[in-house]
């Protein structure tokens, strides 16, 4: 039950104690201990009928006693009011507050460097552990941990506010606000649902905020149509590629308001990244799939990013539109050791080459950097497809 509590309430928490506290560190270590007091606590006293307010009460008086312990009650004292808002927020069952998007804008102030804006957010919105987030940046966990650090004094010592910055300044923090979006989407998607539902949300209340940019309103499309296809990416334990999945089971509301979301980020004719993006997601739910053209976009897309991973998916379609062997051709020129698809797509085209060799190798590496296990047990089943060593 804690975990469930921690994955849905991790955000809010963190979000509201950032908000009247100023300071990450203490918030964060506020938010730790309660959740440690709720697993102790809830186990022989039973789950309260509001666990965000409990653990938002629970924290405050936590920060109050840290600042009490530090000798600092009167030089902070400020820090100690709560304001009748917060007190509100404790109450509130029905509707969720925004204060996770006002934390995301804090993170995302432009005197941060944009990997710590974006490695800052998944800690503090999406409760993400510094391994994971060193995953996502393919660098080692130290580092980030460095990043992390330097970004939360930074916030503090500049008394960077806590607040969605006036209109004129939205535009200066939006590509970072963006890619933490879809990093928490992306990290659901993979499994954690709450997330992905989380990532949505924010999603809708980014286009309600930000209504004339384009790609606002195509990030909302392509998790929309992401999020379509997630009860055909699994059979049982096991992930399930596109061309396999069963497209009964997507879902076809979630498509048609992708599509619409899709249309209205069109509009405009600015093509950014994740109007890109959200067209070949689009162009993945035809029945029958233009891989030219979607390969077309990812070259597209390469040349507006410079990404290797994005080069990577363009591999894949040309794959899939020319042949296995022009798609490796591709693979083969990128520097991606430590990411695991990768690896996992060199199999894939190896085995299509008949290099059962190398493409054992190349599983066995993926493997090696594959945390997830649905992906595992799909990468050893694909292993035990090849022919005997």
């Amino acid at each position: 039950m804690i975990e469930q509590v921690f994955r849905e309430e991790w955000g809010r928490v963190l979000a509201s104690l950032v908000g009247f506290l100023g300071d990450f560190d203490l918030a964060e270590e506020a938010a730790q201990e309660a959740f440690a007091v709720a697993a102790e606590r809830w186990r022989s006293d039973g789950t309260p009928a509001n666990p965000g307010a409990w653990l938002m009460t629970t924290a405050r008086n936590r920060a109050i006693d840290r600042l009490r312990r530090e000798r600092v009650y009167e030089t902070k004292s400020r820090l100690l009011e709560v304001p009748e808002a917060v007190e509100d927020a404790l109450e509130e069952t029905t509707t969720i507050p925004d204060e996770r998007l006002e934390l995301i804008f804090t993170c995302c102030h432009p005197a941060l460097a944009t990997e710590a804006q974006v490695a800052l957010t998944l800690r503090a919105v999406g409760g993400f552990s510094t391994d994971d987030i060193a995953r996502a940046f393919l660098v080692s966990s130290e580092t980030m941990k460095r990043r992390l650090s330097r970004a939360k004094v930074k916030i503090r010592d500049a008394g960077i506010p806590f607040r969605v910055p006036a209109d004129h300044l939205l535009p200066e923090r939006l590509a970072a606000v963006l890619a933490v979006v879809y990093l928490i989407f992306n990290e659901g998607y993979g499994g954690r649902v709450d997330l992905a539902s989380e990532a949505i949300r924010l999603g809708r209340a980014l286009a309600e905020l930000m209504s004339d940019e384009p790609e606002v309103h195509a990030l909302l499309a392509l998790m929309l149509i992401h999020d379509s296809r997630r009860e055909a990416r699994f059979s049982g334990d096991e992930l399930v590629l596109l061309a396999e999945q069963d497209r009964s089971l997507w879902d076809a509301e979630k498509i048609e308001e992708g599509s619409a979301v899709l249309d209205r980020a069109l509009a405009p004719r600015r093509r950014g990244p994740y109007v890109l993006q959200a067209a070949i997601a689009s162009l993945q739910t035809e029945d029958e799939i233009d891989w030219r053209k979607i390969a077309a976009l990812y070259a597209e897309l390469g040349r507006m990013t410079g990404s290797p991973v994005v080069e990577l998916n363009r591999a894949v379609a040309v794959a899939e539109a020319e042949s296995a062997q022009a798609g490796l051709a591709i693979v083969e020129r990128l520097r991606l050791d430590g990411y695991r698809y990768l690896h996992s797509t060199r199999a894939d085209l190896l085995r299509r080459l008949g290099r059962e060799e190398e493409a054992r190798a190349a599983y066995r590496r993926a493997l090696e950097l594959t945390p997830s296990e649905p992906e595992r047990r799909f990468l050893e089943r694909r292993l035990t497809m090849l022919p005997r060593e």
